[in-house]
């Protein structure tokens, strides 16, 4: 009687979980001009591709205002490519500098250290939205609005809580292993580079991926700082396109053919690396 009350819970959960995106797949593929009578059923009465169609620009515009759509253009594959840009530069940049970061806080010796990593952890309690005008002023008074340098610029080399995290498992890792190398005449470079790095493939593996992940899916800071478009990234570009369709007849159903293609990317690297990410978390202690 418990597991199948388990697994109804489970099944609940799972289903209230997957059912916006569902319903965000499901009106992806309704006709816009069905939308308004078929907003009810759980499916759609005559699904179609048109919408995604019009979302990567394979018709015109008369044709898709024939198919219900605002005629609002989006250059998606332009706008996909700075997605990638962007979530590869904060990716790759700030798992290797945190990592540095949170092993110079765990093992080196220096004045201010500890002082210095209380700032981080008191930073960690700054809410995002404090910093989003000091870092946007700072971007303008550097000319690098509406560029991938300015986009990345504010979280590239580290955040608070990846030095935090790094650092806290640098403290548990075996001091015996490095006093090895020590011995053997490994400078303290070599010895993060050689022998650190490569044993703590787990945690950097989870912190890239959660990174990765929240880059992606970032909105506000890339739609506050690409004003022109140059360097707008997917997200900020799909509420921009929203705005441009009429406020009596928003572009519901292409709006949510191109949610639909923009999350593709982070559920292909979630299935395909979600494993992983569950062997890193039981690697470094952190399983219930």
């Amino acid at each position: 009687m418990k597991r199948a009350l388990g697994w109804a819970c489970l099944i609940a959960a799972v289903t209230v979980s997957l059912f916006p995106l569902y319903w965000m797949v499901r009106t992806a593929i309704t006709p816009g001009r069905e939308l308004p009578m078929d907003n009810a059923s759980l499916f759609p009465t005559n699904p179609t591709l048109l919408n995604f169609e019009r979302v990567l620009g394979l018709v015109s515009p008369e044709e898709a205002r024939a198919a219900g759509g605002s005629g609002a253009e989006l250059d998606f594959f332009r706008y996909l490519g700075n997605s990638i840009v962007y979530t590869g530069l904060v990716t790759v940049c700030q798992t290797l500098f945190c990592a540095m970061a949170g092993y110079a806080f765990a093992r080196l010796s220096f004045p201010g250290r500890d002082a210095l990593f209380g700032l981080f952890v008191g930073a960690l309690m700054v809410p995002p939205i404090f910093t989003l005008l000091p870092n946007f002023v700072l971007v303008k008074d550097l000319g690098l609005i509406d560029s991938l340098a300015g986009l990345a610029g504010p979280t590239l080399l580290m955040t608070p809580f990846a030095v935090f995290f790094l650092r806290q498992f640098f403290l548990g890792f075996p001091r015996e292993v490095e006093q090895a190398a020590l011995i053997d005449g490994a400078t303290t470079w070599v010895i993060f580079w050689r022998v650190v790095l490569p044993m703590t493939k787990g945690p950097l593996f989870t912190l890239a991926l959660t990174t990765a992940v929240w880059t992606w899916n970032d909105y506000l800071w890339p739609l506050l700082v690409t004003p022109g478009g140059q360097s707008r990234v997917l997200t900020a570009a799909l509420g921009v396109f929203l705005k441009q369709s009429p406020n009596t007849h928003p572009d519901w159903t292409g709006l949510m053919a191109g949610s639909v293609l923009s999350v593709i990317p982070v559920l292909l690297l979630v299935a395909f690396f979600g494993r992983r990410l569950v062997d890193s978390i039981q690697f470094t202690g952190m399983k219930g």
